[in-house]
Parts: C-alpha cells; structure tokens; sequence
C-alpha cells in the first residue's frame, strides 16, 4: 500500500504588507497635514487636518485628501491636487464661492442701480461686483472740481442714496482715491498721491458728519495713477481713472484688511 504523503501547509509571508501599507497611509498623512500647515492659508490648512483625521477613523484616506487639496481621485486613487500657497498653485474661488461672497450685496447692487440709474446713463458713475464686494465708482468730472479735493455740492443727493444703501448692511466700506498719470504739482497738492488720498478723505467726512455713516466702518486709500481702469494715453481714458471708489467689502474683501483695535472691531461682512 502506498504511503501518503502530508503536506505542510504553507506559512503566509505576505502579511507583513498588510501592515506596511498602514505604515504609508499614517506616514502620507502626516507629511500632508505638515505640508498643509505651512500653507499661509490657516483655514485650507485646519480643513486638511481635520479631513485626514475624518479620513484615517472612516479609512478613506486617500479619496478625502484628495478631494480637500482640489484634486481629483483616479482609478489608482492618484490625485492631482494644486494646493494655494508658496510653491503651489493660486486657483480662482470657484463660482460656489463667489456666489456666497455676493449673495448678501446683491439686494444693494439692485437698489443702487435702479435709484442711480439717471447718474449712470448720464456716466457719471457706474455701480458694479467685484470678488471683493460692491463698487460704486464715481467719476472726477461729476464730483469734484479738477485738481481739488472739494466734493461738488450738486452731487450729494447721489452720494446720500450710496450712504442710505451702506447704512442698511454691516459690511466695512472702503473709499479709494485714483488720478490719472498727469503729474500734479500745485499750492495745495505736491503729487497724485496727495491729491488721490485727499478725496478719499473728503468722502469719508462727507459720508460721516453729512449722512450719518459710522466712521469705524470706513477706511481710506490713496492709489494715485498705480491702479488704472483704462490706458492713460488718451483723454478718455485719463477721464475714466481720475475716480472715487466706494467699495462695500464682502467676506472676501475683508479677510485681507487689518484688523481695528479691541473695542472697535466693525460688524463682519455676510
């Protein structure tokens, strides 16, 4: 009779990988969240931190980190992510986004561009959205005298509607002062930047002490001819940057303006 043989069973010598690859998931995480946090976008970077946290207790690391850096997630789970920051790639807000920024100006917008709609047919201002908020831009040659500071009193019932529509929202306003790249130099004014952080000073008071604005929710800038909306080689063109912007600053205006001192910290924009 033949003698059977037995077979040893076979040890299993790949379970090490098992644990090797938990190994390279725990290790991807933290050069992630490290990477992450030294981002200069500390909420991007907290969003990271708290996703591979929710990722590594549900197991889909891979998927969620992807997802959060922008990327998108392959058949082999590789992402393509572009992260914002030194060495990275700095995206547009996407239309969701920018959508949430406007949401809360754009009753205002309406507003402005029905009661200014004589002024803006007549060009002497144009009311429009940025990603930083509403802008109401006001023309020189409407407003003040050529080469002064001096707001002209026949434009006040226009500005007073701007003022009502900024007494009805928290947002801080910002009020910027553009000239052309003529340079001036007379008795009262040595340059553009004199003159251009003048008007914006003589808005704010007519705005504060005239309309009843509160002058903690405002702030001045001087840009001389550094920020042009058109060229400056010609009349019209020289004329459409000699302007007064009043920008009602969203969320994502704000979050680039200095903070105010403790106790006079303005209403967060919605």
């Amino acid at each position: 009779m033949a003698r059977r043989h037995k077979h040893t069973a076979h040890e299993n010598l790949e379970r090490w990988l098992v644990s090797y690859a938990d190994f390279i998931t725990l290790m991807f995480a933290f050069f992630v969240v490290m990477f992450a946090s030294s981002q200069t976008d500390r909420a991007r970077a907290q969003q990271v931190s708290d996703s591979v946290r929710r990722a590594l207790e549900e197991g889909q690391i891979a998927s969620v980190i992807a997802g959060i850096l922008g990327g998108t997630v392959g058949e082999k789970g590789k992402g393509n992510a572009m992260l914002k920051g030194p060495g990275g790639t700095k995206t547009e807000p996407t239309s969701r986004e920018k959508n949430q920024f406007w949401a809360d100006l754009l009753p205002s917008l309406q507003l402005l561009t029905d009661e200014l709609k004589t002024e803006i047919a007549a060009g002497k201002l144009s009311v429009k959205m940025e990603p930083r908020g509403l802008v109401v831009s006001l023309t020189e040659a409407a407003f003040f005298p050529t080469g002064e500071d001096t707001i002209d009193p026949a434009s006040y019932p226009s500005i007073e509607k701007i003022a009502a529509a900024i007494r009805k929202l928290p947002n801080p306003v910002r009020l910027e002062g553009h000239t052309d790249s003529v340079p001036i130099h007379n008795a009262r004014f040595r340059s553009n930047w004199e003159l251009s952080a003048a008007r914006a000073i003589a808005m704010l008071n007519l705005l504060t002490t005239r309309f009843g604005v509160d002058p903690h929710r405002l702030a001045i800038v001087g840009y001389a001819d550094t920020m042009p909306v058109d060229t400056n080689e010609t009349e019209e063109g020289r004329r459409r940057n000699r302007r007064v912007d009043i920008v009602i600053l969203n969320r994502l205006g704000f979050e680039v303006e200095p903070l105010p001192p403790e106790g006079k910290q303005p209403a967060a924009a919605h």
